[in-house]
């Protein structure tokens, strides 16, 4: 960990390095490109232990949704990178027509990167492909709770990338991060709770910088008796359960009919026996939780509704089983902030306009799940309420 004074040298030497204009040559972003690729490919193996060291995360989770996912994003910013560099041509109007008119793209100088533990890799290093693409330095702080990976880039990166001129990394808990945003940089992003990113958003006032907020949220489904049950079990528990639940887009709770729910639950249960086995805890494609205080937060969130499948738990390894519970009411404690965890709560409404109105009572959902072959109800979910993304029939595939 470095101190605030080292940390202002840093910044202040990223920002000399971007008027250098070092960062805006083509061929040198291309070159970080190739170097960045090379860094998960040698080091894949590196990079699957040490996510797994930090949160449980299953190999085959970690390969594709961390290390694969990053890989991809690095290919496709170097298939691109010279068409998007190119000026775009604008719309002339009666002053400018005989004029050139286009729109240049251009890096906004020293970026700051705070990456969030629940995908360490992907949500630490995809906002820097990016950032480094567009031409700007990069300043990344992983977060302090996936530890084990936030050293490992902190060892890596500097093996792959140019320290001085484009890429660094630190590390450090929340006193470290709140010394690094007293510095002055030209764009911040951050990934994580909206706690946090309400202290990120007023420290970046001082400055007038801009900023990117990816927060959470609840995620709610509404599902219908016209959907193959079985077929919706399915792509709703996979959603839900990767990396344990401890996805942002994963759903959080679920509408349904009670008659709908009678036929759901005795459905869940088998799907779950298909995915996990007899015990998940044993499971080798079933995550962990990330630590100690979210293991409770989650235990406490229990205590509320009927729990019909799972409530097991192991605080010795951080275990919490794929868990249903019903009979759960609006105004439960579980309903009140975003779960982050594998407990899905299901409420019984009359219809989608109960559920539309529950919806609506609360804060703009990150994303809505639809289950439904109804295009009245699809229709009516979609023109009745706001959220970030819409998914019907699935989970998690919007974000692809």
């Amino acid at each position: 960990m470095a101190s605030a004074a080292e940390f202002s040298k840093v910044v202040q030497k990223a920002h000399n390095a971007f008027k250098s204009g070092v960062t805006k040559n083509v061929s040198f972003r291309i070159q970080q490109l190739k170097n960045f690729y090379r860094l998960c490919a040698e080091n894949e193996q590196k990079l699957v232990k040490a996510v797994s060291q930090d949160i449980g995360k299953p190999n085959q989770e970690a390969v594709l949704y961390e290390v694969e996912f990053l890989m991809n994003d690095i290919r496709c910013m170097q298939q691109n990178i010279r068409k998007w560099i190119k000026p775009e041509p604008s719309e002339k109007n009666f002053i400018t027509l005989l004029d050139e008119t286009f729109v240049q793209s251009e890096p906004y100088g020293v970026v700051f990167i705070l990456g969030a533990w629940n995908y360490p890799i992907q949500l630490s290093l995809s906002p820097v492909v990016g950032a480094i693409t567009a031409g700007n330095c990069v300043i990344l702080k992983p977060s302090e709770l996936s530890s084990k990976t936030a050293e490992l880039m902190k060892t890596l990166i500097p093996q792959y990338l140019d320290p001085v001129r484009m890429l660094s990394c630190f590390t450090g808990g929340p006193e470290e991060t709140a010394d690094m945003l007293k510095e002055e940089f030209d764009y911040i992003f951050y990934t994580g709770s909206t706690r946090v990113g309400q202290l990120v958003r007023e420290a970046a006032n001082k400055h007038l910088t801009p900023v990117t907020l990816e927060l959470g949220g609840k995620s709610p489904v509404y599902l219908d008796d016209s959907v193959n049950l079985e077929v919706a079990c399915r792509r709703l528990l996979w959603g839900k359960l990767i990396n344990a639940g401890q996805t942002c887009v994963a759903p959080d709770y679920l509408m349904c009919t009670k008659s709908v729910l009678e036929e759901l639950i005795p459905t869940m249960k088998s799907v779950l026996k298909e995915f996990y086995g007899d015990d998940p805890k044993s499971s080798p494609d079933f995550g962990r939780i990330i630590n100690e205080k979210h293991f409770h937060r989650l235990l406490s969130l229990m205590k509320n509704g009927d729990v019909v499948i799972g409530g097991d738990h192991d605080e010795s390894i951080k275990y919490i089983s794929p868990t249903v519970i019903k009979n759960v009411q609006v105004s439960d404690p579980i309903m009140q902030e975003e779960i982050f965890g594998p407990l899905l709560p299901i409420i019984t409404v009359d219809g989608p306009e109960e559920a539309i109105d529950i919806i609506n009572s609360k804060d703009k959902p990150l994303t809505l799940n639809v289950y439904s072959k109804k295009s009245d109800i699809i229709r009516k979910f979609l023109d009745n309420t706001s959220s970030g993304s819409v998914c019907v029939n699935d989970s998690i595939v919007n974000l692809s």
